[in-house]
């Protein structure tokens, strides 16, 4: 059967420094999946919808362990192409002991060349295949380079064509941009192919200028998105739609251990809501419920929960509904 979701863009290794401190200081990081959208088909298919994923791995020991862990869970990797001649991509993460914050360090272009995030072309598109799809989810981190920024927008034109939803999630990172205007440019084009576009604080505030989630949710609707998502971190989320609706959700409470993936589980979430049809409350406080148990161990996906422990966490909540 086809995928319900198909997402399109980068997987990667993800070394996560097993400790609060410096890149300096750190001597020991662990070995974790990684890569925006893939995050997000990975908790998809944990809540039981059907996904799928376009994008590339290095004929390297890396590349194969990103598609055992896809099809481990359930993940469809029928397009997904194994390419040789290139490396697949790493990510250092650490949560800078001062701040709290964390941060990146990319071993890809423009740091380093032929890396597998690169390497998505328009001719390794399957377009019949992401017609199948209800929507086609999109990360802004693949559209830094080309030949894949041309790749991603050629399925998201198509997507369009045909009446797939598209979803766009900015995953900014603009140390592999060439310039920040170039980041604003590129986005600006995606939005306007977008049914769906989710932003964290800081994504909203560079891309529309504003610390103020209810204008820069209002400022992405313009570009005629459909439905757009402010997540708020420890705050909630923000959601607003182009009919005028307007939901706020308060966040779970819960113990941080590693916020990667976290923005991931949350779009998760919400698509699965709406691909269920709920109303917006009810997907935004699903979304809130898979990003606040993401965080509660390190790596994006080790947390991501299947239906059963989602349903657990929302009757401990007391949320009063369970999802099917």
């Amino acid at each position: 059967m086809s995928p319900e979701v198909i997402g399109i863009g980068e997987v990667l290794i993800d070394f996560i420094a097993t400790e609060p401190v410096s890149y300096i200081e750190a001597s020991t990081f662990r070995k974790f999946f990684g890569g925006a959208p893939m995050n997000t088909l990975v908790g998809i298919s944990r809540l039981g919808l059907r996904a799928g994923a376009v994008t590339v791995v290095g004929d390297d020991p890396f590349g194969w362990f990103l598609l055992r862990e896809l099809e481990r869970n359930g993940v469809d990797v029928s397009r997904v192409k194994v390419k040789r001649n290139v490396r697949t991509t790493l990510a250092f993460v650490v949560n800078e002991p001062g701040t709290g914050e964390r941060t990146f360090i990319f071993y890809r272009s423009p740091w380093v060349r032929s890396t597998s995030v690169d390497s998505l072309s328009p001719e390794d598109i399957d377009y019949h295949y992401i017609s199948s799809a209800k929507i086609l989810h999109v990360s802004g981190f693949a559209l830094s380079v080309n030949p894949t920024r041309r790749a991603v927008l050629s399925a998201m034109t198509h997507a369009r064509e045909k009446g797939v939803m598209v979803s766009f999630d900015p995953t900014l990172r603009t140390d592999v941009w060439r310039s920040e205007k170039s980041v604003r440019a590129v986005y600006s084009k995606v939005l306007r192919l977008s049914n769906i576009a989710t932003f964290s604080r800081e994504e909203a505030e560079f891309i529309f200028g504003t610390e103020d989630a209810e204008k820069a949710a209002d400022r992405a609707l313009k570009y005629g998105v459909e439905i757009v998502g402010i997540k708020l971190g420890d705050k909630g989320a923000l959601v607003k739609t182009k009919s005028g609706e307007r939901v706020y959700v308060q966040a779970f409470k819960v113990k941080a251990i590693d916020t990667t993936g976290a923005g991931d589980g949350w779009n998760a979430g919400l698509l699965f809501g709406v691909i269920k049809g709920w109303d917006l409350e009810k997907c935004v406080k699903v979304a809130n419920a898979v990003g606040a148990l993401v965080v509660t161990k390190h790596g994006a996906i080790t947390a991501l929960p299947y239906k059963e422990e989602l349903n657990s966490f929302l009757r401990e909540r007391n949320v009063g509904f369970e999802i099917n």
